[in-house]
């Protein structure tokens, strides 16, 4: 009995030990949960993204882990760049690098900004067109808003094997192009674009549309290559209709549609605002004063409304016109020649008046 009493003071010694080591070592293993909880937010979750506004990040088809880094120090955009590339390497994103066009906000996390790029979660843009009268400005117009250049998308358009896929010739080509607003991904090669614009030409070419055509006994194509010229006469919407039934006319009655934008496009030269005698001799399939019919493309890509126009074309028996001699804009029409004549004099006695040579 006394044996058990000496030694009882000894064993709540040892349970008061053991009671300290167990809250020592609690409070070091919260200790370290929390120091490494505060790294791992930190690191990944934390916001690491400094930018003072959204920005974009455009990352091409060429570029590798090293090129996606330069530009995100270049830009400023972290705020610590080590901590990026530490969850980079994590994620082994450096060997799942996508290109495309990325939307950078402020606050964003390591993580965030990482998932997005490796998982190639892009922003579409919207690419537009419009007002396009040659190839080449086609081209440039394109591959100033998507990532493959204007070498790459004039080549294909120039490309006979490509135009004759999809029904078309390099010459009446960009009739398959209808102006409007798309989305796209910013990464779009030249072949993806090409193949996108033919099934938005498809849709456009409804058969509300084709019926249209057929009963008029033009193709699609046709009608697009009148509507180029109707709308260079005149991009004033008011007016197209009454254009394409004068040309429908002439048309009809097998007569050169003698347009003076044609000459225009077969000169090259746009600027052009009289046009001389001399000119109607340049020896071009674009020039309607010289060969009958439709030039064999298209002398802009049409809009829309022009197109329409044409397949709306209103009913009349004009087969001349003139611009006003108020430079409004608008037209003088005529049924005789006699009436053409009486408008064109007063037109060039406008001109003259104000020594426009050219």
């Amino acid at each position: 009995m006394l044996q058990k009493i000496i030694s009882l003071p000894l064993y709540n010694k040892r349970i008061f030990m053991r009671k300290k080591i167990i809250i020592a070592s609690t409070v070091l293993i919260i200790g370290t949960c929390i120091i490494v909880g505060y790294q791992f937010y930190r690191i990944i979750l934390a916001p690491n993204v400094i930018c003072p506004e959204p920005i974009y990040l455009y990352i091409t088809s060429k570029d590798t882990y090293a090129d996606v880094c330069k530009q995100i120090q270049t830009n400023k955009i972290l705020l610590n760049y080590n901590s990026f590339d530490k969850v980079a390497q994590r994620k082994n994103y450096p060997n799942k690098v996508k290109a495309g066009r990325y939307k950078i906000t402020p606050g964003m996390s390591n993580n965030e900004l990482i998932n997005m790029l490796r998982s190639g979660r892009q922003e579409p843009i919207n690419l537009t067109f419009n007002n396009i009268r040659t190839k080449l400005q086609f081209a440039n117009r394109i591959a100033e808003q998507i990532e493959c250049n204007a070498d790459d998308i004039l080549t294909l358009l120039n490309t006979d094997t490509l135009a004759e896929k999809y029904g078309f010739t390099t010459e009446n080509i960009l009739c398959m192009f209808i102006p409007n607003t798309y989305q796209f991904y910013w990464n779009t090669s030249a072949h993806q674009f090409i193949e996108r614009m033919y099934k938005e030409y498809q849709i456009f070419w409804n058969e509300s549309r084709t019926s249209l055509s057929q009963s008029m006994s033009l193709s699609p194509i046709e009608i697009s290559i009148l509507a180029s010229i109707v709308e260079e006469e005149n991009h004033l919407q008011a007016e197209q209709a009454t254009i394409a039934g004068l040309f429908i006319n002439r048309l009809h009655q097998d007569m050169p549609l003698e347009s003076d934008p044609t000459l225009k496009f077969a000169l090259g030269d746009f600027t052009i605002k009289r046009v001389l005698n001399q000119d109607k001799l340049i020896d071009s399939k674009y020039n309607t004063y010289m060969y009958k019919g439709l030039p064999p493309g298209p002398i802009r890509i049409p809009s829309p409304h022009a197109i329409d126009a044409v397949l709306h074309y209103e009913k009349h028996n004009y087969i001349y016109m003139c611009a006003k001699e108020d430079f409004s804009g608008y037209h003088n029409f005529a049924v005789t020649l006699s009436q053409h004549n009486r408008n064109a004099n007063r037109y060039h006695h406008a001109l003259n008046s104000l020594q426009i040579k050219r």
